[in-house]
């Protein structure tokens, strides 16, 4: 099974796109689950789980601000709160019965550090980001396979052209959301996509230091 694990929708404030239409954009992809992980907001999954469809499998899932950066969170049941300490976001996450994982390590402005993530207890990292560089999506998996984690991948779509760019592969007899979890916790996915070319991450880096200056440097 196919995987997209890094969609937004308009439950995130940087994002218009329905969680309706997601689905229906995933489903005409044929990518068989999805992780709908708005910023500091769980309504998106819950909508999605509301929605009662087989297919494509949800994953209920948020990408919470932490002091240092993001962390997403997969296979929870309810919100985490922001602007807690890394440790302590893992630590409510697990305490959930979720897998916590780093995307897109060492973005400038939502990345967390090299050192942030080997001194957490992360299950996964974002090992292929659609809106990441080739080269920090290499460093991304090299990173995991040092600590010996699992790599997931997600398109981190704000736009329907987005969606299914990055993709998560799980093993073929996944097909629930207990499937998909137990998966990466046991490093039985890998990833598949392409990264973001460099003329597209220009105006990408520079709507994104803009907005980043409008919220006085702030996460998301």
């Amino acid at each position: 099974m196919k995987a997209d694990l890094h969609l937004h929708s308009e439950y995130s404030r940087d994002c218009s796109l329905s969680v309706r239409d997601i689905v229906r954009r995933c489903g005409s992809l044929n990518v068989g689950a999805i992780a709908i992980v708005d910023h500091n907001s769980f309504m998106g999954s819950i909508e999605a789980l509301a929605l009662d469809i087989e297919s494509p499998v949800v994953l209920a899932g948020m990408e919470i601000t932490t002091d240092s950066g993001h962390v997403l969170a997969y296979h929870v049941t309810e919100a985490v709160e922001k602007g807690l300490s890394v440790e302590e976001t893992i630590d409510r996450i697990h305490g959930l019965g979720g897998i916590a994982a780093a995307p897109h390590p060492r973005r400038t402005w939502s990345g967390l550090d090299s050192r942030d993530i080997i001194k957490g207890r992360f299950d996964a990292i974002e090992a292929l980001n659609g809106r990441s560089l080739r080269s920090s999506n290499k460093n991304a998996e090299r990173l995991a396979k040092s600590l010996g984690l699992s790599v997931i991948g997600g398109s981190d779509a704000h736009s329907l052209k987005g969606i299914g760019k990055a993709l998560t592969v799980f093993p073929d007899h996944c097909q629930t959301a207990e499937d998909l979890a137990k998966a990466i916790l046991r490093r039985q996915t890998t990833v598949e996509g392409s990264s973001r070319s460099v003329p597209g991450s220009i105006g990408y880096a520079m709507k994104c230091v803009s907005e980043w200056v409008e919220r006085g440097f702030k996460r998301l």
